[in-house]
């Protein structure tokens, strides 16, 4: 029984050059686990079939061929970075077979199972937000099961071979984030086959998937640092002239790390973002507010267009919790990204420009969102 090349070859291209996506924020190695459903394709030579049947001095009068099942697969990995990811599971190609009927009558009946393991290099390129595309290449071993059974004038000789081989596998597709912890991907793989009498073949798949991050680390939230100054009035020989004394608007300036309020590359609110949000609510007590500024920033990783959307985005997120949660008037809350142009790192603090680990680690205190109000105290 042998197999057919139904689509392009999916190229591993798409796992590499990854490293100038624009991502802000990173998430550190964790261990997943997941499931694929889904249907598996291939196409079995029929004109071999009819010719190996000629040659046995038999004619084709009806053949049927079952070229569609369902594959599944259990799988587990670890993800390094945002970028990249090894990952190594059980498969199960599903059945396919057919029906001849011959004259001299008879019947010839084959069948043909697909099962193994593979060790899969996975590549994730962001999109948006949530979406990424990730591409895939690695090896498997697959153990192929044929089943052969005749009636009539059809004798088989040997009914159940099978056969181990080892050959390449390679798929595209897409991937959502749900939430941290559930992610659903769509792919479509080819698996490179060997049947257990010497056929030669590709087993395409496509499936739904689902996975599962487990201990995926959340930034740790960073207590905001509140920043404030008094200037001394200048010192005078004689006492000045009783005047009337007009107090100086009271300004606060937070800055909160952008680690401690967002998820990876996101702009939705943590919970233990909401925390120090509210925190500072509660510390403005007795103010009234003339303005609010709120301005988002990120690190120098990623294009900078990409970077300008992301702060801005995560600036309005928080303008947008003040006005649902606190007692600011939305005529005087404003909101603008600032992006990579006002990092607090030092030109030569954080040398690199791939996304490592190290890198954005060190570059942390460029992703923030300062938030300064000015008013008077009642």
């Amino acid at each position: 029984m042998n197999t057919k090349r139904m689509l392009p070859l999916l190229s591993a291209a798409a796992v590499g050059s990854l490293a100038g996506a624009g991502a802000l924020a990173q998430d550190n190695g964790y261990y997943y686990g997941g499931l694929s459903v889904g249907q598996s394709r291939a196409k079995i030579d029929d004109e071999r079939i009819t010719a190996g049947l000629l040659g046995a001095g038999l004619g084709t009068t009806s053949l049927s061929l079952k070229e569609r099942g369902t594959a599944f697969k259990l799988f587990g990995g670890y993800q390094f970075n945002r970028y990249f990811a090894l990952e190594g599971g059980y498969f199960d190609l599903g059945k396919f077979g057919y029906a001849a009927t011959t004259w001299p009558t008879g019947t010839l009946d084959g069948q043909i199972k697909l099962r193994g393991f593979n060790l899969d290099l996975v590549g994730t390129l962001p999109i948006t937000e949530r979406f990424s595309v990730i591409g895939r290449v690695g090896a498997q071993v697959a153990k192929a099961s044929d089943r052969f059974s005749g009636t009539g004038a059809v004798q088989v000789l040997t009914p159940n071979p099978s056969k181990r081989d080892t050959n390449y596998k390679a798929g595209l597709g897409i991937q959502y984030e749900v939430t941290p912890s559930f992610l659903i991907r769509g792919e479509a793989e080819r698996y490179r086959v060997n049947d257990a009498i010497g056929n030669r073949g590709d087993v395409n798949t496509f499936s739904v998937t689902l996975m599962f991050p487990f201990g995926r680390a959340a930034a740790p939230a960073s207590p905001p640092v509140v920043t404030s100054s008094y200037v001394a009035p200048p010192p005078t020989a004689e006492p000045p002239p009783p005047v009337q004394v007009v107090p100086a608007p009271a300004r606060k300036r937070v800055s909160f790390s952008a680690d401690s309020l967002f998820a990876f590359d996101a702009a939705m609110l943590r919970p233990e973002g909401r925390d120090a949000l509210d925190r500072f609510m509660k510390d403005l007590s007795g103010l009234r507010f003339d303005a609010v500024h709120v301005e988002g920033h990120t690190d120098r990783l990623g294009s900078a267009a990409y970077n300008q959307r992301l702060s801005m985005r995560r600036a309005q997120t928080v303008r947008q919790y003040f006005i649902a949660h606190g007692r600011f008037e939305p005529a005087k809350l404003v909101a603008t990204g600032k992006g990579e142009t006002a990092p607090v790192t030092l030109p030569g603090d954080c040398k690199g420009n791939a996304p490592t680990p190290t890198l954005i680690a060190c570059l942390q205190p460029d992703r923030r969102v300062v938030v300064e109000v000015s008013g008077a105290t009642d």
